[in-house]
């Protein structure tokens, strides 16, 4: 119990120093505004183009929202990579690795103490913005339905991105496997085009990776709320969530063998 209290407590003192900069953190929330617009007229187009009111089961309506949570899950995730590699690079990681936590379990409270809020204010701005231009969700009571895959693709980022961040204690500099990894999320996660409009052939392989569990599993579920599609979207997180929690420590353990510390 008291080593939970204690990442509680860092969870916590995160959040409540997310809120120091309130105009810094709604002006980054911001940026979601003119993604829905650019969407919205995308996809008013395709549809217009295709003459069809919905495409494999999405109406312009639906893609729109879907397009909203994926972003707001996207863009809500702070650069957990990014910052390892700046706390390898400048020194400072000899002193993070000396305090009496575990160092994984500590990153993981900051970025959720992070994500919270920045989350909240895209989803406002975001679901304002999609709400004028399309109407009300067909089913807003999906937003709670998904909520459960919401956290778990939160999980999901933090260890792909931990994974890049420890890459940090052999080359340094990880800006090379971010960029790499946000082009495979935009792709493979249904970031910008959601996998239902794939061939099928590429969705099928598309929805099996962890991209997929990441962005497409919670905003498919929050435009199409059914029991199946939750249960596929949790089992299939799940699993990636242990497989990647496995190989992050062995990769930490690692990593610890190989750190080279500079500055400090």
């Amino acid at each position: 119990m008291k080593t939970i209290s204690k990442y509680w407590s860092i969870f916590q003192i995160t959040l409540i120093n997310s809120l120091a900069y309130p105009g810094e953190l709604a002006g980054r929330s911001l940026m979601i505004i003119p993604f829905m617009w650019i969407f919205y007229q995308l996809w008013k187009v395709t549809f217009s183009a295709a003459g069809v009111e919905s495409m494999n089961g999405l109406t312009l309506r639906d893609t729109l929202w879907y397009l909203m949570l994926a972003e707001t899950i996207e863009l809500g995730r702070p650069p957990i990579a990014r910052t390892m590699s700046e706390n390898v690079k400048d020194g400072s990681i000899a002193y993070i690795l000396n305090k009496p936590y575990d160092f994984l379990l500590y990153q993981f409270s900051t970025a959720m103490g992070e994500t919270i809020f920045r989350a909240m204010l895209n989803a406002v701005f975001g679901g304002l913005t999609v709400l004028w231009l399309v109407g009300a969700p067909e089913h807003p009571e999906g937003f709670l339905i998904a909520l459960p895959a919401i956290l778990g693709a939160w999980v999901l980022h933090f260890c792909i991105n931990a994974m890049i961040g420890l890459s940090a204690f052999i080359i340094e500099d990880v800006s090379a496997f971010t960029w790499i990894y946000q082009k495979l999320a935009f792709i493979f996660g249904g970031m910008l085009i959601p996998l239902d409009f794939y061939p099928q052939w590429l969705q099928t392989f598309a929805k099996f990776l962890p991209f997929s569990s990441a962005i497409y599993g919670p905003a498919r579920l929050f435009v199409t709320p059914t029991t199946q599609i939750f249960i596929n979207v949790m089992t299939l997180q799940l699993g990636w969530i242990i497989v990647l929690i496995f190989l992050l420590t062995v990769a930490y353990r690692r990593g610890l063998t190989q750190l080279t510390v500079n500055g400090g």
